[in-house]
């Protein structure tokens, strides 16, 4: 099955880099080689679920191991 997630964490920073719990999930994202779109407010993966779903698992470890408060998760089956 094809899916589409979108997570963000927290806390939000304003101008300037992004914080380490956001870099760090996106670097979990491109490893796995998953498409992905990052973006100030939340970053979005597609693929199929037996590629996306454990990344899943890590990118919620990676963004509470450096310093995210809240990691907010949709996923959405996207099937043709």
């Amino acid at each position: 099955m094809r899916l589409l997630a979108e997570f963000t964490t927290e806390p939000f920073v304003g101008e300037g880099a992004s914080p380490a719990h956001a870099t760090e999930t996106l670097r979990v994202v491109e490893a796995a080689g998953l498409t992905c779109d990052f973006g100030p407010l939340g970053t979005s993966i597609a693929g199929e679920g037996e590629a996306l779903l454990p990344v899943l698992g890590q990118v919620l470890v990676t963004a509470l191991e450096h310093g995210a408060t809240r990691v907010s998760l949709q996923v959405e089956r996207v099937d043709d």
